[in-house]
């Protein structure tokens, strides 16, 4: 475990090394993965009292990433995202708990379409080192399975099967890379 003067402080995240994914189901049979490919962010850390603890993630929601123009085009459409309206998926925590060496529990909220809800993130702490230029960084890696109908994203189509074209459960993969602001 990290010592808490090493974890505490004000980090940044890095978008060249943070990665915010997702995956859904595709005609209940393959899995649609993507990510978005611009995240912006801090992290306000403060072992010694959680609840002081802030984290704010925004995703540029135009950025989506999922290896297909024309389904890229739709995810950004008033149908799913509506980035015309809604451009930024935002993630905002107010508390921090360990719930066991190097794993935690961030409790916050997330917006998508205007709707803000509250959400629960797991995050584990792969690494905390030193990298070429001397920065501190932090890996952070979780995922957590959400309903994005509770977001308002909710066009479907159904399938001669009865089942419907894409799945409302979606998982969200962080991959976070944190850098210190130090001196």
């Amino acid at each position: 475990m990290p010592s808490n003067s090493e974890f505490a402080g004000t980090w940044d995240i890095d978008p060249a090394h943070t990665r915010i994914g997702f995956s859904a189901r595709h005609a209940m049979v393959t899995k649609v993965r993507g990510a978005f490919n611009e995240v912006s962010g801090y992290a306000i850390l403060d072992p010694e009292n959680p609840s002081a603890s802030e984290i704010e993630v925004r995703v540029q929601l135009a950025s989506i990433d999922t290896r297909n123009q024309q389904r890229d085009e739709h995810l950004r459409s008033a149908d799913f995202f509506d980035v015309e309206h809604h451009p930024e998926m935002i993630f905002h925590a107010t508390g921090i708990d360990e719930i066991e060496e190097n794993n935690y529990v961030v409790v916050g909220e997330l917006t998508i379409r205007g709707v803000s809800r509250p959400l629960t993130i797991p995050l584990q702490l792969v690494g905390l080192e030193r990298d070429q230029t001397g920065a501190l960084r932090a890996g952070l890696e979780g995922t957590r399975r959400i309903d994005r109908r509770e977001w308002g994203v909710e066009w479907n189509t159904r399938l001669d099967s009865g089942g419907m074209l894409v799945s409302e459960k979606i998982t969200l993969e962080f991959e976070l890379s944190l850098i210190k602001r130090e001196g």
